[in-house]
C-alpha cells in the first residue's frame, strides 16, 4: 500500500510548476482543478487540488491555515541537489541543511507557494526491531 497525498492549493498550475522546478517531478494530469505529480515515470509523489472544488470536505476552506498539523517530509538521495536548485531559483528556505539531532539525518526545510511546510532529508531507512 502506498498513499497518494493530496493537498489543497490556490493555483494548481503555479503550484505544479513550483514542484516541477524544485523536485524535478512531472505534471501528468493537467488542468485548473487537479494535478498529479510523478517521478521516474509513473510513481505518484503528490496531488494538487484546487481549494473549494469537487465538494471534498477537507478541501473547502482555503482561509484555514494550509497544512496545519501536516509536514510534507520527503526522503531523497537528491536532497543537496534540491537545495542547490532552490538557491539557483531564488526560493527561500526556512531551515538550512543541518543534522537533525533526533534522527541524526541531514535535512532542510522550506515552504511551498501555499505555505505548506516541507522537509527534504537525506535518503534513509528506519531499522525496526
Amino acid at each position: 500500500m502506498k498513499p497518494d497525498l493530496v493537498i489543497g492549493v490556490k493555483d494548481v498550475r503555479a503550484s505544479a510548476m513550483w514542484y516541477e522546478q524544485v523536485f524535478q517531478w512531472k505534471a501528468r494530469h493537467g488542468g485548473e482543478e487537479f494535478e498529479v505529480l510523478t517521478q521516474q515515470g509513473s510513481e505518484v509523489m503528490l496531488c494538487l487540488h484546487k481549494w473549494g472544488t469537487h465538494e471534498h470536505p477537507t478541501l473547502r476552506a482555503p482561509s484555514d491555515t494550509p497544512g496545519n498539523g501536516l509536514i510534507l517530509y520527503f526522503r531523497t538521495p537528491q536532497m543537496h541537489a534540491i537545495r542547490a536548485r532552490m538557491e539557483k531559483l531564488g526560493f527561500p528556505v526556512v531551515e538550512e541543511v543541518h543534522l537533525n539531532p533526533n534522527s541524526g539525518i541531514e535535512e532542510f526545510s522550506f515552504r511551498d507557494p501555499d505555505g505548506y511546510y516541507i522537509t527534504a532529508s537525506a535518503d534513509h531507512t528506519f531499522g525496526l526491531a
